[in-house]
């Protein structure tokens, strides 16, 4: 059940970031989208996720972001994994309980998600001009990434602790 409710909480962000997308394009502001999925998965690595469980999400999601963002397949699917298993990692020394916590977490692992995608675009792409023009986004993507991560957090925290004491088949209330 929980599994389910974050993949669809994910498609919801990644429908919510398509049409940030557009109005950032509109209103010429290079690089301020956000990665909307980007603190799911931060979420689901500080938290007590199982690294198979977490890590199967985030390659779902990942997935889902290469098909819709146009991306070479894998990219953001390694990166989405990558990300997991670094803040799971990680997430053994931090708490994302504040405000400044998230924000700074958004902030940081999405400059990681940034710099694994310009160097995988470094090796694997074919136009050398691409990875500088990727690194001039890096900052802004980072900074519009970290304003939104509190409030993907706290649907995450919604959807953690409504999939929380969900009953199975056959089994009673109260025992």
């Amino acid at each position: 059940m929980r599994n389910s409710a974050f993949l669809g909480l994910g498609l919801a962000l990644l429908l919510i970031q398509s049409n940030l997308f557009r109005l950032v394009g509109a209103l010429n502001l290079a690089g301020a989208t956000p990665s909307l999925l980007l603190p799911l998965v931060l979420f689901m690595g500080v938290h007590e996720y199982s690294v198979a469980r977490g890590a199967a999400l985030s390659f779902a999601l990942g997935y889902l972001l290469d098909v819709c963002a146009a991306a070479p397949i894998g990219l953001y699917t390694f990166n989405s994994v990558a990300i997991f298993v670094v803040s799971r990692a990680a997430g053994v020394r931090l708490a994302a309980q504040t405000l400044p916590t998230k924000i700074a977490l958004g902030f940081i692992f999405s400059l990681l998600e940034g710099l694994i995608v310009i160097i995988l675009t470094a090796i694997f792409g074919d136009d050398p001009a691409r990875p500088p023009a990727l690194g001039l986004l890096a900052v802004p993507h980072a900074v519009a990434t970290a304003i939104c991560a509190p409030l993907v957090f706290r649907a995450a925290e919604r959807v953690h602790q409504a999939t929380t004491n969900v009953l199975r088949p056959g089994e009673a209330r109260g025992r």
